[in-house]
């Protein structure tokens, strides 16, 4: 259902530009080569339903994800933006044996507990020479309930959680995105987003590949290089966080012209203040469409579009896809009430991996995904976020849990309490800040717990700020108001 689209998409036009990356660039004719070679390379490698990908965006990865889907295997994109520690707990709770992954990355591969295969090793240009003389073979059987790509999200204690992505919730999501939007094979795409993450990976790998268009792939994001990369490849079509477009305000040059051939700017993955959008439009010509979306949906739910752009909103779900608020007792609102957000319909995952438990808490029986977004839907359908049920901080797109920072936190011999909340932040979207309180007769400093929590979690959930008080706010239970730390660092 995905391979199949793949070699449709190179038989309507096998010489059609399909995707490029500083490094290298490939027709479908040659990326449906690259992903035979690809399959071979993973059957040789393991016998494992499960295979591991820990590449930045690019070719490679696209060739090494159709080839494991190809395989008839699961891809299990690795986040390398993760620690060590904490990409090794991925690969364990996946039962992967084995990941793809390039040079760049040895030092984390080398901390994994399974084997791997580096990109650089493999005879891979060889193969493609050879690939000419072979019969390229059918797509794999596969069901649409079939597990097609394990994407991990973290979870409220801490624990990563595998979200089982079937083929029907991809082709779902995929069809209903391009339908919303009106996205057709003559765009071209702009990636920079991680293809680990479920919105790089639908938006910017399995879209363009459906419609047969093109994307050129940033492995890295630089404001000043993607202003630069839309000018020179023409981009009609790109897809970032708000904090990228926040970012590319700040860059010196560039200006309308350089961006004249954007036709969408969407943003996703965190909040668009209206401030961004306002700025954006002004400077560059360009209005940025807010969509909104989660991993446990595929990940798109909802967008704006350019002939029906309601800011402040996140738009209309897509095609086939139900968003309705709920109270606390289940009961459904109406237009324009506040309550949790649910989702129903065929992008909604299978459940997460070997979490029983956890998907029954996430799933109604009948159908409808808790969000924990709080929110309202208008008459019109028109979908507004307006806090979060759950204590999740997005910081530069990244989810981290509260939960996971203070169990770290507690580890060091100096703190007593902790307390994790979120800050607004211009740049990043938010911030994290903890509060701590002192074991009796123990010294430390801001620094030095920053830098204990540096070692341990990745960049991006290391505190902001670490703020030491001698007591932390409590309700009438003794639990610990984190509503009153939120209020001392917004006031």
């Amino acid at each position: 259902m995905l391979v199949d689209t793949l070699l449709a998409s190179a038989e309507r036009g096998a010489g059609r530009p399909a995707m490029a990356d500083p490094f290298v660039s490939l027709d479908y004719g040659n990326l449906v080569r690259f992903a035979d070679v690809m399959r071979r390379q993973v059957e040789k490698a393991t016998s494992h339903p499960h295979v591991g990908i820990l590449m930045p965006a690019g070719c490679a990865f696209a060739g090494t994800f159709y080839g494991a889907l190809w395989a008839g295997r699961t891809a299990v994109p690795l986040n390398f933006l993760l620690q060590p520690a904490e990409v090794a707990a991925v690969v364990k709770d996946s039962g992967l044996d084995t990941v793809f992954t390039v040079k760049y990355f040895a030092e984390m591969a080398a901390a994994l507990p399974c084997k791997v295969v580096y990109m650089e090793d493999l005879p891979v240009k060889r193969e493609m020479v050879m690939e000419r003389l072979r019969r390229t073979p059918p797509a794999p059987s596969v069901g649409p309930d079939d597990t097609a790509v394990l994407l991990y999200t973290s979870g409220t204690s801490g624990v990563p959680k595998g979200v089982c992505q079937t083929y029907r919730n991809l082709r779902s999501d995929i069809d209903g995105a391009i339908r919303k939007a009106q996205l057709k094979t003559d765009h071209h795409f702009l990636g920079m987003l991680p293809l680990f993450h479920s919105f790089g990976l639908t938006a910017m790998l399995l879209v363009p590949v459906s419609l047969g268009s093109s994307v050129y792939y940033l492995p890295r994001f630089n404001p000043t290089q993607v202003i630069d990369t839309i000018r020179e490849q023409q981009s009609s079509v790109t897809m970032m966080i708000a904090s990228m477009y926040s970012a590319l305000l700040r860059v010196k040059k560039g200006g309308a012209e350089d961006l004249k051939s954007i036709q969408y700017a969407i943003s996703g993955g965190e909040g668009l203040p209206d401030s961004v959008h306002g700025a954006f439009r002004e400077r560059f010509g360009v209005d940025v469409l807010q969509g909104y979306g989660m991993t446990e949906a595929s990940p798109v739910v909802s967008l704006n579009v350019p002939w029906s752009n309601r800011v402040g909103t996140v738009g209309q779900a897509i095609p086939d896809v139900e968003v309705a608020a709920f109270d606390d007792q289940g009961r459904r609102l109406g237009a324009d009430e506040i309550g949790e957000l649910r989702v129903r319909g065929p992008i909604v995952m299978k459940g997460y991996y070997k979490k029983e438990e956890e998907t029954r808490a996430a799933i109604t029986p009948d159908g409808w995904y808790l969000t924990g977004d709080m929110g309202k839907v208008d008459a019109e359908g028109y979908i507004s976020i307006t806090g979060r049920k759950k204590e999740m901080i997005i910081v530069g797109g990244e989810n981290v849990y509260p939960r996971e920072i203070e169990a770290v936190l507690e580890q060091h011999a100096a703190v007593a309490e902790v307390a994790v909340v979120g800050q607004r932040d211009e740049s990043r979207g938010e911030v994290v800040v903890a509060f701590v309180t002192l074991r009796e007769g123990a010294a430390a400093t801001e620094m030095e717990l920053r830098e204990f929590c540096r070692d341990k979690i990745a960049g991006y959930k290391v505190p902001r700020k670490v703020i030491i008080s001698q007591d932390l706010p409590r309700g009438p239970t003794g639990k610990i108001l984190k509503r009153k730390l939120a209020e001392f660092i917004t006031s």
